[in-house]
């Protein structure tokens, strides 16, 4: 599922990015995404690869990884973010939600760290 008024486009200075061409209300659920499972020596492999910044740590033990379908792996990273998302292990699912009023224009993100309050830093430099 994938609200049709969600597109990929430039995102000054992030490459690409997901946005929506209509307001969004809070709390509202914008994609559930199906994901492909990888193994622990699956990952290692595509750790080595571009792919490595589009995954996502999968299982109770964050060692297998995720390769989200839909639009998941465009969407980035904000410590303000203005939507969360939930793993689901056992439907081997990935669900966006918006956490505040998403303006028609604006960019969806947010927080990679998988916690809107986490400011922790992450792998890579941010803008």
């Amino acid at each position: 599922m994938l609200l049709p008024n969600l597109v990929i486009a430039p995102s000054q200075s992030r490459g690409r990015g997901v946005f929506t061409t209509k307001n969004i209300p809070a709390n509202t659920v914008i994609e559930i995404s199906p994901i492909i499972e990888l193994s622990p020596k699956e990952r290692k492999q595509i750790e080595g690869t571009k792919l490595f910044h589009y995954i996502f740590e999968w299982g109770k033990s964050k060692r297998k990884a995720a390769v989200a379908l839909g639009y998941v792996s465009m969407y980035n990273h904000s410590f303000q973010p203005n939507c969360e998302y939930e793993m689901d292990y056992e439907s081997g699912n990935m669900t966006v939600r918006t956490i505040k009023p998403v303006r028609k224009g604006e960019e969806l993100c947010f927080s990679y760290n998988g916690d809107p309050n986490d400011q922790s830093p992450l792998w890579f430099k941010t803008v």
